[in-house]
């Protein structure tokens, strides 16, 4: 059981990170309106989720323009592909142990 525990990742313990995640690893990338339509989250909200998620090399932020709008998308790097299938493996194997 200890081991199933120690793959549970404290960085997807927030639903809107666990969200975030959940649509980056169906998604090549996602907007920041996107992401906040989906979740239903403020962007104060968004962003600091974002950031942690970043932080932990789990995604990564990429800002350039459409015409004259700044636009900011996030794709899920490798590592946060990983990190986030690993800690999806570990929930799903505590639920079959209860």
């Amino acid at each position: 059981m200890k081991n199933i525990i120690q793959n549970i990742n404290k960085a997807f313990d927030h639903r809107i990170r666990l969200g975030i995640m959940s649509v980056l690893m169906v998604n090549e990338s996602a907007d920041f309106s996107t992401l906040k339509e989906l979740l239903g989250v403020t962007d104060g909200n968004l962003a600091s989720h974002t950031k942690a998620l970043e932080s932990e090399n789990y995604i990564v932020v990429e800002k350039q323009f459409i015409g004259k709008k700044p636009n900011t998308s996030y794709k899920a790097t490798p590592e946060g592909r990983k990190a986030f299938r690993d800690h999806i493996e570990a929930l799903e194997k505590l639920i079959q142990k209860s």
